[in-house]
């Protein structure tokens, strides 16, 4: 705005701010106002140490970073955003969801179903329990106990359960639908490499829609 009345001065026509604001529909206010914010300042005594840890080991996020080096979660958090240090997510797209409710298994070995779950063991604290049923049979065809809650304890009881029902780990015969909830442990690659290298495919609940795998969660929360 500011010019266009020093154009129009040029060429001698004197028009006050006022005409200008009112012929063009603008607010004054916004015509004459000037930004105080000061820009973003990071204290360097900070990035140091946060650098060096990032740069031995670049899969920290600043959650991590800020429990090893006791500082606070939201500064180490700004110090990445300024810095242009923040940790992307990898993009993975849509996993493949159940495509008809309600959804029956009419015959063995149509749909599995497969979870996980937290027990006590006592002096062993607690322990992850993996199973994997037959949706149709009820039966249930393998599980795992392990002290860990990752990939490779799910991939056991899934390994079992082919041995128990085919009596060898190959490629099924006829490819069937494995069910799961949304869990890391499910859509990690390690295990998603094993069911297809099985011949299985893989279908996932609906977040926050536990009764679509009612069938093993029943299993796992029977007293």
């Amino acid at each position: 705005m500011v010019t266009i009345q020093q154009g129009l001065r040029e060429d001698g026509f004197v028009v006050s701010m006022v005409k200008l604001c009112r012929w063009f529909s603008v607010l004054r206010r916004t015509v004459y106002y000037r930004p105080r914010k000061s820009p973003p300042k990071v204290q360097e005594a900070l990035v140091g140490p946060i650098k060096d840890l990032i740069e031995d080991e670049p899969s920290f996020g600043y959650r991590t970073v800020a429990g090893l080096l006791g500082m606070n979660k939201n500064t180490v958090q700004r110090i990445f955003q300024l810095k242009g240090w923040q940790v992307r997510k990898r993009a993975v797209g849509c996993p493949p969801r159940i495509e008809a409710l309600p959804s029956v298994a009419t015959a063995p070995d149509q749909r599995w179903a497969t979870d996980l779950c937290r027990i006590w063991g006592d002096r062993d604290g607690w322990l992850t329990l993996a199973l994997v049923i037959d949706c149709h049979t009820r039966e249930l065809l393998g599980w795992q106990l392990s002290r860990s809650g990752k990939a490779c304890t799910a991939a056991a009881a899934l390994e079992q359960a082919l041995i128990a029902r085919y009596g060898t780990l190959w490629r099924v015969p006829t490819p069937f639908l494995l069910r799961s909830d949304n869990g890391l442990v499910f859509t990690s690659r390690a295990y998603t490499r094993l069911v297809r290298s099985y011949g299985l495919k893989q279908e996932f609940i609906t977040p926050h829609c536990p009764q679509q795998n009612g069938m093993v969660e029943r299993v796992i929360r029977r007293p």
